[in-house]
Order: C-alpha cells, then structure tokens, then sequence
C-alpha cells in the first residue's frame, strides 16, 4: 500500500475547504483505497491530508490522469505544498483500513533515520512501540510506512482528543533509550491534526 502525505500552507480558507469536496471525484478510480485528514493543532492555517493507494502503479496511473482536472480548482487556495510517499511496512494495532468516519484525532510522526540503522529502527517499531501504543486507550489504528532516503512515517488514528491525551506509554524515557532512539534517528517531527469529515473520501 502506497500512502501520500500532502501538506499546505492555506491562504484562503474557504476557498481550499470548497475545493477539498471536489476530491470526492477520486471515488472510483483504480487502486484508490481512501483520503482524509484536517487541519494542525500547532500551526495555524496548515492542513494535513493523507491518500490511500493499492499500489504506486496505481497512484501513478490516476496522477498521469485525474489528478490536474480534481485539483485545478484548489490551486490558488494554498501555497508551500508539501508531498512525501511512502509504502506501508506495518500496522500498528490492527489490520489497517483507509478509513476516518470513527477518527477525531490524527498523529503524525515523521523521523529521518540514519541509512544504516533503517533495520534496527523497523524492529523496534515492531517490538517495542507498537505494543506501547496498542495498549493506550482511544487508538483505532495506524500505519508504519517508509519513504525514500530511510524516511519513516507512523500515522495513528485517535477516537477523540481526551484519549489521545492519555497516551503516555510507560516512561517515553525509558522506552526511547532502550529502542536506542538517538542512535537510529536524525530528526522527528510531528504533529496532531483534528480530522474534518468534510474533507473524507
């Protein structure tokens, strides 16, 4: 599973929220699986989305096609368009599924790890945080997936703010040394995003 990553810097509210209906025409076209997302908690005016595809053959397929005629119109309504990809490596908690009816909250977490330690980094999101976040109440479910030049991507899906708010897996501290973070990661950024079902293919 392919998984897109846009970000915007939205210069006119209306106009990108009258836009982001016209994305429903996504519907339909081959391989497309789901796409939802909302605005950041943590800067203002920036809005997350997040596309679903069965394969990159498939995303390809529909960029060479639909894409300019859906997105056409939202074009003057944002600026400093951010696009990342990535393939799905693995689930966090249960089978994943592109969907954002049951979601009020997403977290995104987005870590540059050092090419030689990309392995290491996989296994212990297998081992150690995936069963830390499985236990947190409110967490419907995720996706690890991983970009290009050792790129690496977790988006959860919360059932509301107040339980993501209790996710606090038992010493982050701890849990972060013995996953020996510092020594796997570059950098990590992040970021909560209020889901807008408006916005939901």
């Amino acid at each position: 599973m392919l998984v897109k990553w846009i970000r915007c810097g939205v210069v006119d509210r209306a106009g990108f929220e009258r836009g982001q209906r016209k994305w429903a025409g996504l519907r339909g076209e081959p391989g497309f699986r789901g796409q939802g997302g909302g605005w950041s908690r943590a800067q203002p005016g920036v809005a997350h989305l997040f596309a679903f595809w069965d394969s990159r053959a498939a995303y390809d397929a529909f960029m060479d096609g639909s894409h300019d005629r859906l997105a056409g119109s939202q074009a003057a309504s944002y600026e400093n368009l951010g696009v990342l990809l990535f393939e799905h490596v693995l689930d966090v908690r249960v089978g994943f599924l592109a969907r954002f009816s049951d979601a009020d909250l997403l977290r995104v977490a987005h870590s540059r790890v050092r090419p030689e330690r990309g392995e290491h980094f996989t296994q212990m999101q297998q081992k150690v945080w995936n069963p830390a976040m499985a236990g947190s109440p409110g967490l419907l479910r995720g996706v690890f997936a991983q970009g290009s030049e050792s790129d690496f991507l977790v988006l959860s899906m919360w059932d509301s703010a107040n339980e993501r708010g209790k996710y606090r897996p038992a010493s982050v501290a701890r849990l972060a040394e013995r996953v020996e973070l510092d020594t796997d990661v570059i950098s990590v950024a992040g970021d909560l995003v209020d889901i807008v079902q408006a916005w939901t293919v």
